[in-house]
């Protein structure tokens, strides 16, 4: 088939999540669901792979076993777009049609803005957690210090679950407290963000998880190169008291968070706005130019953090919206912006931050969740993957 009632461009959670939840709800749609990937992955888990306290193997599955029943797989990548004539153009050639389209092909990691950064990974004391295939050696280089400069990185891009770049250096301040080693570490947050966290009611929590790891921060610094060899990092400057100041900094351990942005097929696309991001309505997730033309996760543009939970919330809106429209109807939900981003603090540790566009806490539990808890340590580490294979990527887990 080459027509659908709803083609989605992206497998990923929320291209799953999204067609899986229309199909319960309207099985007879024609949906078409593309997608390059042969493996998916439960990437939330990775933070805890770095810390050695989750299996890397456990978070890879075959994007085979997740297409929901009804919905044709096609297996391919989208190379651009034609709204005009409600058509996508696949790299192969191949040409779809659509009635609606929902975008969400997820987040791009720039690896190569960081000069020197793809040929360091892995090696020299350089990982990161936001690929499978490093994330295993970045708990390598974290049980192997003993004394030294670990330097944690956070890019000037948005990225993919805006904890993770900080979640992981709690993790490691709370093993090297474990193993009587803290005091012999120099533990460095170099970010191109303004402040910790954008939510002052979870930040002030985590800047005493800060205090009591004596873990030095730097804002607004845009990591440009690593030398890989030489085990050192170079920052550039770009806030008003350190603008295009040059530092040099050595490390014995660094993690870095890839600069990320929409991928390019979007960027270039007639979808994207100036950012590059697909341009939709924040509330209703459609297209501000193309009624027919919707976008949730990482890759439309909306103002909240970029995050699995953001999707479960922002799945049942699009879905409501898209069947209302199919037929004929006026579109009844609204996305608020829910996000959550649950914040690793240590082992047996989490905050559990959830907010909205007014970066307003949002929060699920009858308790104060900017204090670190055990119960959401265990949310998060057992409850939240069984959760996501079984019943968010099978569209039973949305509002």
């Amino acid at each position: 088939m080459t027509h659908f009632q709803l083609l989605v461009i992206g497998g990923g959670n929320a291209g799953l999540s999204a067609a899986a939840h229309l199909l319960l709800k309207a099985p007879k749609t024609t949906v078409g669901i593309v997608e390059p990937s042969e493996k998916h992955y439960y990437q939330p888990a990775w933070t805890l792979v770095g810390g050695g306290a989750f299996d890397v193997q456990k978070t890879e599955r075959n994007e085979a076993d997740f297409i929901p029943k009804g919905a044709e797989w096609i297996k391919g990548a989208a190379e651009s777009f034609r709204p005009e004539t409600n058509s996508v153009i696949l790299k192969d050639g191949r040409t779809l049609t659509y009635d609606q389209l929902l975008v969400c092909p997820g987040i791009q990691l720039d690896w190569g803005a960081v000069k020197g950064l793809p040929a360091a990974l892995g090696h020299n004391g350089v990982s990161s957690n936001y690929s499978y295939a490093f994330a295993p050696y970045t708990w390598q280089l974290i049980k192997g210090l003993k004394k030294g400069r670990a330097i944690f990185h956070n890019p000037h891009t948005p990225v993919k679950c805006g904890g993770a770049p900080h979640k992981i250096m709690y993790l490691a301040a709370d093993h090297w407290r474990k193993q009587g080693v803290l005091k012999d570490i120099d533990i460095q947050y170099w970010s191109g963000a303004g402040k910790l966290f954008a939510v002052p009611h979870y930040e002030k929590t985590l800047l005493k998880v800060v205090e009591r790891g004596g873990i030095k921060l730097n804002f607004m610094w845009r990591l440009e190169e690593i030398d890989g060899p030489g085990k050192r990092a170079r920052f550039v400057g770009f806030g008003e008291a350190n603008k295009d100041e040059e530092r040099w900094v050595e490390y014995d351990m660094i993690h870095v968070t890839p600069p990320q942005s929409a991928p390019d097929f979007i960027k270039k696309s007639p979808l994207a706005n100036a950012a590059g991001w697909v341009d939709v309505d924040k509330h209703t997730l459609r297209h501000n130019k193309y009624p027919n033309v919707w976008s949730i996760g990482d890759a439309a543009a909306l103002p909240t953090s970029k995050t699995g939970a953001a999707i479960r919330k922002q799945t049942p809106t699009v879905v409501n919206n898209i069947l209302a429209t199919m037929a004929n109807k006026a579109i009844p939900a609204s996305y608020n912006g829910y996000t959550s981003c649950p914040l690793v603090t240590g082992y047996g540790k989490l905050v559990l931050a959830e907010f909205d566009y007014e970066n307003k806490p949002q929060e699920t539990f009858p308790f104060d969740q900017s204090k670190e808890r055990w119960s959401m340590y265990q949310l998060k580490r057992e409850v939240l993957p069984r959760m996501y294979w079984n019943f968010i990527l099978r569209g039973k887990a949305q509002g």
